[in-house]
């Protein structure tokens, strides 16, 4: 069976400031299947974000391509949604008129009370179904950051980017987030991948975390196969007797493994001791 995508032989590289080329990711290789939600973790540097805005067509690769079910990927398109960091609202539209924007491209077809009726879904699920109207400067950031998440998922796209999207965000609203994230998941169930720093917010999102190696020259060095089943728990998981195992497996590759090149990537599934 082949995969929903696949990402084959990524790399990325700039122009170096003495000359030569920098090569920031190189011989990235990643199969997804559909519905699957991984998560990409490393330090800062590591071409976590540049292999994914590669993956949003944001970026053109410097050698190796991407097939999304069945279809090489050529620059942006409305298949991928994306949510970054910060969402990027337009100041003088409502949160209502920016989920509409991206809508009306898409759904140019559909009338307009079928349009609205997709915004006004999206919007009431992550919680600003009293909201709408309001401009982003009449909302804080984890509203504007809801908005970002139902701007996403109305599109419809095969596949959902999210590069650091609470990064921002106190814990409590992060934590508020990312409940709402999974709740849109489980219904859309549409293939994600997050880029993240949060070996938390890692394995409580993800059925595989994908570890990347330090830069320059950073690839997949080791990939997680997280065990928990869904729907989650946050508690439960938390308090999982596999969640110590599973956690300090992330931080060890990050405070010493990432230094490392390993061909291929290891697959890790910890034996967890029970006793």
């Amino acid at each position: 069976m082949s995969a929903y995508v696949d990402i084959s032989g990524l790399s990325k590289a700039y122009p170096a400031p003495g000359g030569g080329m920098q090569v920031v990711v190189k011989n990235f290789n990643l199969r997804m299947t559909k519905g699957e939600f991984v998560t990409v973790i490393g330090h800062s540097g590591c071409g976590k974000s540049t292999q994914l805005m590669i993956l949003a067509g944001l970026s053109e690769p410097t050698e190796g391509g991407i097939i999304i079910s069945g279809k090489e990927i050529r620059g942006p398109g409305p298949d991928r949604g994306i949510v970054f960091q910060s969402p990027s609202l337009l100041p003088w539209m409502t949160a209502f008129e920016n989920v509409m924007l991206g809508v009306e491209q898409v759904f140019f077809t559909a009338t307009e009370q079928e349009r609205r009726q997709i915004v006004e879904y999206y919007l009431t699920v992550v919680g600003l179904g009293d909201s709408m109207k309001k401009y982003p400067a009449e909302l804080s950031q984890g509203m504007r950051q809801r908005v970002g998440i139902a701007r996403a998922f109305a599109l419809k796209p095969k596949m959902l980017l999210l590069d650091e999207p609470f990064g921002m965000l106190d814990s409590l609203t992060r934590y508020e987030l990312q409940a709402v994230l999974l709740n849109l998941w489980r219904r859309e169930h549409i293939t994600t991948m997050m880029v993240t720093h949060d070996v938390d917010e890692a394995l409580y999102l993800s059925d595989r975390v994908v570890c990347m190696t330090d830069g320059p020259e950073a690839t997949i060095g080791e990939i997680l196969e997280v065990p928990f089943a869904r729907p989650r728990d946050r508690l439960q998981v938390l308090e999982s007797p596999e969640y110590p195992a599973l956690r300090a497996n992330l931080i060890g590759f990050l405070e010493h493994r990432a230094h490392l090149r390993t061909s291929p990537p290891q697959h890790k599934t910890p034996t967890v001791s029970l006793a």
